[in-house]
């Protein structure tokens, strides 16, 4: 089982969008897949029509009184599942806390999944956190990104740092230009120099596009129903290198 983060500490990049895109990649190549919504908003559970509720709330998954597979949800797409969010995930920190080596516990939850799935995908808040280091700690690669801003960019080297001074072996991280216009000559000069620049950056940006803008309106990712969109084709090009770090 590979675990995949879409995490950023910068809210509004566009996480969520790259979680319900790549998970539904993943199940489509024949992976069963499970998409973790870990964000009390639970925009990843609304896009999958599902409820957002956990019958005991984070405070059961946390402490093992609920079996992960007890919450697990079936969306409407074959090999894809997901694990829906609740808004008591606001309080994972103190959860996480109560238990001994906390860093280690969602790892260790999503251990016991290993033999129902092939791929893993955490959807994650944005944060600096105990839940963020328990989501470095448990994840194979991190899926960052980034829109094409100077203060966005900046925090690349935040997150490299924070990755570095987790504990535990480090996952790969893969950071993504997400939003772009090409019209912007910043958007495009940042687009041609990240990836040169930094070998831990995707070439593959993502466009700003109305179809991705109507996931919230269909309630579907955006590769599930616009194959042929520019933005379809940028989601197909980032996970087949997100798929590679991964060794997927």
């Amino acid at each position: 089982m590979r675990i995949v983060a879409s995490y950023s500490i910068k809210g509004g990049v566009g996480k969520t969008t790259a979680a319900a895109n790549v998970a539904w990649l993943a199940a489509e190549s024949g992976h069963r897949v499970l998409l973790w919504d870990l964000d009390p908003q639970g925009g990843a559970t609304y896009l999958f029509r599902i409820r957002p509720k956990v019958k005991g709330g984070g405070e059961a998954l946390v402490s093992g009184k609920r079996d992960l597979r007890d919450a697990v949800k079936a969306s409407d797409f074959d090999n894809l599942d997901l694990l829906p969010s609740d808004f008591s995930y606001r309080n994972l920190d103190l959860l996480l806390d109560a238990q001994k080596k906390p860093t280690r516990r969602l790892g260790r939850l999503l251990d016991s999944m290993a033999d129902e799935y092939d791929v893993v995908v955490l959807d994650c808040a944005p944060s600096v956190s105990l839940v963020s280091e328990g989501i470095v700690r448990a994840a194979d690669l991190v899926l960052a990104p980034l829109v094409p801003a100077p203060l966005s960019v900046r925090t690349l080297d935040q997150l490299r740092s924070f990755i570095a001074e987790a504990k535990g072996p480090a996952p790969d991280l893969l950071a993504f230009l997400s939003m772009v216009d090409r019209r912007r000559r910043l958007h495009r000069d940042l687009s041609e120099q990240l990836p040169k620049e930094n070998h831990d950056v995707a070439g593959t940006t993502i466009p700003m596009a109305s179809v991705v803008e109507q996931m919230g309106v269909r309630r579907a990712p955006v590769v599930a129903w616009a194959r042929t969109s520019p933005a379809s084709v940028a989601y197909r090009s980032l996970w087949d290198e997100a798929r590679l770090l991964a060794k997927v």
